[in-house]
């Protein structure tokens, strides 16, 4: 139960911190005629970073004209790959809790519960790790276009060497990067929670049988040897039983029984 509360949590961490962020960046253009100059441009972008969507004026320096910049690149493919992941595994996350708890005997019968269980969890352990490894690649990309400095050279005015760009602040992307890492943290625990539920099916609990039939024939086999105490293996020569009757019969038939007969 500690894990499922944990995959609901962890998840629920995984798409709140990448479905609900929204970044914002500015740039100044200083140009040489300081009337058309604009020192704080605001350029806002959020989920799903379908950047070549986001637009800003900028001023042109000349004759006070304005143009309208475009960011580059499309990236919604992989954040939202990974927001899906994340809400269809606190959605089965959810179900399975209340299977768990309200329908545990329904859940053990036929033994198709446990095993639903365990494809559907290796299912979600290698899309968490393809999503969480496809939306770290995004991440990237999405703060490399959207860094101030490569920003001012979609800018024309930032061309001309008389007229001088800067940044003013970039975007924060401790939400994002949290995400990245709840993201992988899923996989592993969705990964570890594969045994545990692999014990619960019925392929396990053969095994278990198989191995302790086999134990109990190989303690039992070693039980039926026989023991002969005092007697070697064949290439030995010492055995008690049948020295003892040896040495029985021969002072039987006429050996020397004693020293005073021998006088």
């Amino acid at each position: 139960m500690c894990k499922v509360r944990c995959m609901v949590l962890f998840a629920i961490f995984a798409f709140a911190t990448c479905g609900g962020y929204s970044g914002q960046l500015r740039v100044s253009v200083d140009c040489m005629e300081k009337a058309g100059s604009n020192l704080s441009i605001g350029i806002d972008f959020a989920y799903p970073f379908r950047l070549q969507q986001v637009s800003f004026e900028a001023p042109l320096c000349e004759a006070m004209r304005r143009e309208r910049v475009f960011l580059i690149g499309d990236y919604s493919s992989s954040a939202e790959f990974f927001v899906t992941i994340a809400v269809f595994a606190f959605l089965y996350s959810l179900v399975a809790t209340i299977v768990y708890i309200l329908f545990h005997n329904k859940y053990r019968e036929n033994n198709r519960g446990p095993l639903t269980d365990f494809v559907v969890t290796m299912v979600f352990s290698f899309m968490w790790l393809i999503s969480s490894s496809a939306w770290a690649k995004a991440l990237s990309d999405v703060k490399v276009v959207t860094d101030p400095d490569e920003v001012q050279l979609l800018i024309s005015a930032c061309k001309v060497q008389t007229n001088k760009c800067g940044s003013v602040h970039g975007a924060r992307w401790s939400g994002l990067n949290t995400s990245v890492v709840f993201g992988f943290l899923n996989f592993v625990l969705w990964a570890g929670n594969i045994w545990f539920v692999f014990k619960e099916t019925g392929w396990h609990k053969g095994a278990s049988r198989i191995a302790g039939r086999a134990s109990e024939k190989q303690a039992g086999t070693f039980n039926q040897q026989p023991y002969n105490q005092g007697s070697f293996d064949q290439s030995g020569s010492y055995n008690t039983q049948g020295n003892l009757g040896q040495l029985s019969e021969y002072s039987q038939v006429g050996g020397p029984t004693s020293y005073s007969n021998q006088m």
